[in-house]
Order: C-alpha cells, then sequence, then structure tokens
C-alpha cells in the first residue's frame, strides 16, 4: 500500500489547492464503485477538490452538468452495487482531437490536472494519448482564446493514473483485476446450478463465458468445478483434439460420471485461428458420442451483480494507491497503472502495460502471451498434467474447525498424487483418525471442489498424546508423506510430531500444512482457504442489515464476528461492507475509543447517512462483550439512534466455496503435493525415506507475490501461541483505509511503498520458493 505519510508530510494536505476527477470507461465491471468510493472519499481526506465524471469520456467531452463536484455522502451505499454509479460510454468523440480538445477545455475550466480512469486497455490508452497530447492542446485552447495562460500555466501538466476495471482479467501487469473475481461468482453460480440438472438426465453441457482473447475466466471456472475440458485462446489445442476430447468424456462416463462439462473462452481458437464454438463442440459430442448435448452461452450475467469482497477490498485499495500517485507524480512521472502482484499493490507503466498486452495475443504469439499473462497460466498445466511414476504412500487429513475449500484442496492433491503415481491415503477426523487409513481414488474426489465443510472429517484433538499410536501405523501403512489442511490445530500439531521425531523415528518423513481456516489466523500465510468464503457470507450479511437500516434511519447495527483472537473477519469485512468501526483484540481499545466512535456516529445521523455500522471480533476484549458495547451504544445514543445486534456465528464456516476459495485451494492441494514429490526424493536414502531436516516440514502459504514454503520450526519464532495468531499480520495496514473511507481523521503511514516497476523486465514470480 501507499506511504501516504512520506518525508513528513501532513496527509490531511497533501490535495490542498488541487482537484482530481475520476471516470469509469469502457465495458462496466463490479467493484468499479468500490475504487470511485476509495477515490472520492481519500481525495477529500487528503484536502483536495474531486469530481465525477459521468458517462466516461463522453462526459469529459461534453462538459458542464456530466463533471460535477463529488461529496462524502455522495459516494454512500455505492460499495454493494454492481456496474459503475457515474456511468460507462463508449466515445468516439474522444478518439479525435477535436474531442480531446474540448475535454481539455472542460478540465482546465475546473482547475483538474489530475485524471484518475478506471477502464481496460483501451481507456487507458486513450488516457495516455490525452496526456502526451495536453501541452499541444493548451497551446490550441490559447491561440483560439478559449483559455489564458494563466489558466495554461496553472494547468500546464496532466497526471493520468489508471485502475483496471475488467471482467476479463486481461492486461498484463496486473494478477486480478477489479470485476474479475465477482465475473467468477456469477459464472460458478450458473455452472453448480446446471451441474444438478446435468447429473439428473445424464448430459453433457457445453458452456461458454466472456473474456475477449484471454481465457482466465475459462480456465479458472473449469478448475472450479472440475469440468472436463476447457478451450482458451492462449492454448489453442493440439491438431487431433477432437479424438483426444472425446477419448476423455467416454473414459468420464465409464468411471461412473453422469455428467461431463466442457468449459470455451469466447476468444478460444484452433491452430490455424479458426475460432472454436459452442455449436461446434455439440454437433462433435452429439454425433460422435450420442450424448444428449446441451450448449449455454452466459453473455451478460457475468457483469451484473454484486460486487464480491475480494473486489470491493481491490477496488478501495487500488483507489487509495491511485490517488497517492496522482499527489506523488511530477511532470516526468509516466502515466501508470496501480495493480495487484499477489498481496501487494504496485505501479506499472501504463502504455507499457498496454502494449504488451496487445503484442503477443495480436502477433498470435502464444507461449509468449502464456508468459505475460501472469500467475493464472500454472492452472492450466495443473488441468493437462504429465504423469510419472514415484511409488509413495501419501496420507491426506483435515484438522481443526471445516471450512469451504478443504475438499478443493483434498481433491487437487489426491489427483495430482495420483497422477505423480504415489498412493493416496485418506485419514478421517483428523490426528485421531491416523490410527486407521483409507485409499483414496481418483473417482471418489470426482465432485468434492465445489462442496462446502470437509469430507474427511476434522476434529481439533491434536496428536501429542496419540504419538505412539499414530508412529505405529505411519509404520504400519508404511506412509511416505503427510499432507495436513487445516487451521491453527494442523500448525500446532505439525509442530508435536517434528518434536517428536527424536522419540519416534517414523515421524521423520515430510509433511505439508495447508492453512484452511475462516479465521485466517495460520502463521506462513497472508491467506487461508476458507476466509474468503466467510467474508463474503459476512458481507452479504451487513449488505442486507444496512439496506434494513437506511429504511428504518438512525440505527445502527452492531455485528459479531468469527475468528478467535485473530481480527482478519472484522477488519476486511468492515472495508468491503463499509462499516463505521470494526473493534479486534489486535488492536487495544478501551472506554474513551467506544465512546469517540458514539460521537462519530452522533454527528454521522446530521448528515444524509443515517445509519451505523459496526463490526466486533469475537474474541476482542473479554470485558467489552457485544452485549456490553450494544448496551453503552444503546444508552449513549439515546434520542439520536437506536442499535441492533447480531452474532452471525457458525454460519460464516458453511456454505459452498467461493470461487477464490476452490481455486486457491486447487492450486494450494497441488502445489503440496508437487513438492512433496522433490522432497522425497531428496529424503530417499537406501531403499528408504527419512527426512529430519528444518525444510521437510514446512507452511505452503501465500505471501505477498508469491507462494513460499516456510519450515514449522521457523515460523514457530513468529508466533503468539496463547492467542493462536502470527505476532504480524499483513492486514492490519488496511486498518487505518477502513477508518479514512469511514471519515475519522487519522494519520495514514504504512511502512511498503508502491514504487514504479516495469512489465517487460519483470521476472516471472517464483511460486515454489523455500524462505532461509
Amino acid at each position: 500500500m501507499a506511504n501516504i505519510n512520506t518525508a513528513g508530510v501532513d496527509p490531511t494536505k497533501m490535495g490542498v489547492g488541487r482537484a482530481i476527477a475520476v471516470l469509469t470507461s469502457g465495458g462496466d465491471a463490479q467493484g468499479m464503485n468500490a475504487a470511485v468510493r476509495a477515490t472520492v472519499r481519500v481525495g477529500l481526506y487528503t484536502g483536495a477538490k474531486v469530481f465525477f465524471v459521468h458517462e466516461g469520456y463522453q462526459g469529459l467531452v461534453d462538459g458542464g452538468d456530466h463533471i460535477r463536484p463529488a461529496t462524502w455522502e455522495s459516494v454512500s451505499m455505492m460499495l454493494q452495487l454492481g456496474g459503475t454509479v457515474i456511468g460507462s460510454a463508449r466515445c468516439k468523440d474522444f478518439q479525435t482531437r477535436e474531442g480531446r480538445l474540448k475535454a481539455a477545455f472542460n478540465l482546465v475550466k475546473l482547475g483538474v490536472t489530475n485524471l484518475c480512469v478506471i477502464g481496460g486497455d483501451g481507456s487507458l490508452t486513450g488516457a495516455n494519448i490525452f496526456r502526451t497530447e495536453w501541452s499541444d492542446l493548451l497551446k490550441d485552447l490559447i491561440s483560439k482564446g478559449k483559455i489564458t495562460k494563466e489558466e495554461a500555466k496553472t494547468s500546464s501538466h496532466l497526471n493520468i493514473v489508471g485502475m483496471v476495471g475488467s471482467i476479463d482479467n486481461d492486461f498484463c501487469g496486473t494478477d486480478m483485476t477489479i470485476g474479475t473475481d465477482s465475473a467468477l461468482h456469477r459464472i460458478i453460480e450458473v455452472v453448480d446450478s446446471i451441474t444438478t440438472t446435468a447429473q439428473s438426465h445424464q448430459r453433457a453441457f457445453i458452456l461458454e463465458v466472456m473474456g475477449r482473447h484471454c481465457g482466465y475466466l475459462a480456465l479458472v471456472t473449469a478448475l472450479a468445478c472440475g469440468a472436463d475440458w476447457v478451450f482458451i485462446p492462449e492454448m489453442p489445442p493440439d491438431d487431433g483434439w477432437e479424438d483426444h476430447l472425446c477419448r476423455r468424456l467416454t473414459e468420464t462416463r465409464k468411471a461412473g460420471s453422469r455428467l461431463n462439462v466442457i468449459i470455451v473462452a469466447e476468444g478460444a481458437i484452433n491452430k490455424e485461428g479458426k475460432p472454436i464454438t459452442c455449436d461446434q463442440l455439440k454437433d462433435l459430442v452429439t454425433k460422435r458420442l450420442g450424448y444428449d448435448t446441451r450448449a449455454t452461452t452466459l453473455g451478460h450475467v457475468q457483469r451484473g451483480g454484486t460486487p464480491s469482497a475480494f473486489d470491493r477490498v481491490l477496488g478501495s485499495r487500488m483507489g487509495v494507491e491511485a490517488v497517492m500517485a496522482l499527489l506523488e507524480a511530477t511532470p516526468e512521472t509516466p502515466a501508470c497503472v496501480v495493480s495487484l502482484s499477489g498481496n501487494q499493490a504496485v505501479r506499472l507503466p501504463l502504455m507499457e502495460c498496454v502494449q504488451v498486452t496487445k503484442d503477443a495475443m495480436n502477433e498470435g504469439r502464444f507461449d509468449d502471451a502464456v508468459k505475460l499473462r501472469g500467475r493464472y497460466v500454472w492452472k492450466y498445466h495443473t488441468f493437462f498434467v504429465i504423469k510419472i511414476n514415484f511409488n509413495i504412500n501419501v496420507a491426506i487429513l483435515n484438522v481443526g474447525a471445516p471450512c469451504a475449500g478443504m475438499n478443493a484442496a483434498v481433491r487437487a492433491a489426491v489427483r495430482i498424487g495420483i497422477i505423480q503415481g504415489h498412493n493416496m491415503l485418506a485419514v478421517h477426523d483428523g490426528f485421531e483418525g491416523l490410527a486407521e487409513e483409507k485409499p483414496i481414488t481418483w473417482n471418489t474426489v470426482g465432485d468434492w471442489t465445489g462442496k462446502g465443510g470437509s469430507e474427511l472429517g476434522t476434529k481439533r484433538v491434536l496428536p501429542g498424546k496419540y504419538m505412539e499410536e499414530i508412529s505405529l501405523n505411519i509404520a504400519k501403512y508404511n506412509i511416505h508423506a503427510l499432507v495436513i489442511i487445516g487451521g491453527f490445530e494442523a500448525f500446532s500439531g505439525a509442530l508435536e510430531m517434528v518434536q517428536g521425531r527424536g522419540k519416534y523415528e517414523e515421524l521423520c518423513i515430510p509433511m505439508v500444512i495447508i492453512p484452511a481456516t475462516v479465521s485466517n489466523n495460520v502463521p506462513g500465510s497472508d491467506f487461508s482457504i476458507g476466509a474468503d468464503t466467510a467474508l463474503n457470507t459476512i458481507t452479504t450479511t451487513c449488505d442486507r442489515i444496512k439496506q434494513s437500516a437506511a429504511g428504518t434511519k438512525r440505527r445502527v447495527f452492531i455485528i459479531e464476528t468469527m475468528g478467535g483472537y485473530c481480527g482478519y473477519l472484522a477488519t476486511v469485512a468492515g472495508l468491503s461492507a463499509g462499516a463505521d468501526a470494526a473493534y479486534i483484540y489486535e488492536e487495544r481499545f478501551g472506554i474513551r475509543d467506544l465512546e469517540r466512535n458514539v460521537e462519530h456516529l452522533v454527528e454521522k445521523m446530521k448528515t444524509t447517512v443515517k445509519r451505523g455500522l459496526i463490526l466486533r471480533n469475537e474474541n476482542c476484549n473479554s470485558n467489552y462483550t457485544t452485549d456490553f458495547i450494544f448496551n453503552l451504544y444503546s444508552e449513549e445514543g439515546k434520542g439520536v439512534f437506536d442499535c441492533r445486534k447480531n452474532v452471525l456465528g457458525h454460519m460464516q464456516q458453511g456454505g459452498t466455496p467461493t470461487p477464490f476459495d476452490r481455486n486457491f485451494a486447487t492450486k494450494m492441494g497441488a502445489k503440496a503435493v508437487l513438492w512433496l514429490t522433490e522432497k522425497l526424493k531428496e529424503c530417499y536414502r537406501h531403499g528408504r525415506i527419512f527426512a529430519n531436516t528444518l525444510d521437510s516440514a514446512c507452511v505452503l502459504g501465500m505471501r505477498k507475490r508469491g507462494l513460499v514454503l516456510q519450515p514449522l520450526a521457523e515460523l514457530k519464532e513468529e508466533t503468539d501461541f496463547e492467542h493462536r495468531i502470527p505476532k504480524n499480520q499483513w492486514w492490519l495496514k488496511l486498518r487505518p483505509i477502513m477508518k479514512i473511507l469511514a471519515k475519522y481523521q487519522i494519520s495514514l503511514d504504512t511502512s511498503e511503498h508502491a514504487l514504479m516497476e516495469h512489465v517487460i523486465s519483470k521476472k516471472p514470480p517464483v511460486h515454489m520458493t523455500l524462505t532461509k
């Protein structure tokens, strides 16, 4: 995130005397409103004037009422809305110099020299042309007598910052564009519904999804629903693919499946560059195999609906970064795009990204396109991975509380393990179940990706008192490696097993822990499987509660979330739902803080926004309980607002996994087994496996820009075992942003600064590194 308090500058004075205009252009995408909201509120926080440009570039050209001042209240209730509230339009006028001249005139007259553009590559290209021509446009306006030399001097240069809003995720340089995750939500909802009817009638379904020349939506959908085949533009199928496809569908049916699913990207092509269409595939499957086949084109339903929690947080983070990039820019600074690399905000040269995005696909350089697309391409190789023979017994178990996505991780680990030639063993009911293992097959896990909870069963029991029985059964079943999927208990239990290696030699086998818990409190990873699903559940509930509060007016809701002592859910849900405060254990608070929050809400009720939302982590404070806070707010707000409370409880652990959790789990399960395979080769000595080094028992986690494996022994030093949380947690840096967006006058100062980087020279991220 941006370092707002730089060089001793008061962040609330950075924008004084400056003006920012924000517009959305091109195709709409869910999450654009979150980006607009953050841009407006952070811009106002810095002291700048902020303007809406309605109807995209057309509004910039037309001026007048299309460019209006933005206020704090004008962006209220935008977070949960899909599309773009300020409108978007394809604008031919702006493509002409005359149109851009009118746009320049409108901005100069308002004193706007900072433009934030939210859109796709076409919209951002237009913005860069506008900036490049700016000096000449000013000269023309002076010569025509439309502006004075003083006005031209005041507006001597135009700063441009872009945010990529596109459901296609087709922009090089960013891992996720605003709207992509929400589009996946819409697609998966449809696919899950279609699979039930397909199973009933033993049908084959062919689904076409959007994406233009990018296969991201198609590929992630295929992995998230367990499709039989996927066609994407970046990887045209080899000659003879028709035979291969039919053979695959036949094998799936023979294995007992009652349906087949094929996912097609709208831009899918063969080696000759000819389109591969739904109708073409339907005819192929019907004529060759005789299957009852249906084709469905999802269309614009993918653009609609409420933005996901991920897109709201992404839009908010990018909006903050965009404002900082604008206010820090100089005449020499190139126009930039703020984007996401792993879990980190970065700034990239706008035109470098645009050029790289277009060239490879336009020129048919598919291998280069694959490399430039970013991190998602590994998934294609997960989908079509080559089988090798390495005969090993790998046991998989779930530990701790159940969460959505556990089954997807098990499925990926089992199938990649079988492809690698391993024998996969299922351990039921956590560490206790290590007393009895059962083989688990390819078909057993076939439809597990979309299932919530834990099909293997899970318990919180640690292995300490069962260590002797566990070691005996590891020897009995000849287990060579362990995949442990779970929360803090999985981490603690694995540590106990590592510590037991000195006494029980059977425990000297490679182990990998995959974090899976709604609490997101496992050391070694920024994200845990299941947290995104819980976050969306909380956010959806908060949306409905806010709607109720908006209808009744002058009402404040206090919501209790899960998480143990970890405040991740409360904080990030607060950011995605637009909460006024979120109480967590990691940020201590007292009666004076509670009093200030009540006063803040009293002042808020004097505005047009007459509602409040307060989140409280379940273990944030043993004395300031949910009931205490509810009673305090009720008493102190008497006559101004009334209060209601909700304890969300175990609904946060339930439900089907979100697309993010399905695919994160798939990636983690696959990577874990691939790492174990390599580690087993290292540990194979004299006909047996023996692993007792620190790096033979690791947590696989997401850290900033990629997946890393970290030894348990190292992570032990980074852990607060009493409160079951890591000592350092990245998301705490989001809290000042949440407070500023709720209109608290605080200083926003974070330690990480998003510097300008380059796409072309950027090395591919290392997904499998071992930190030393």
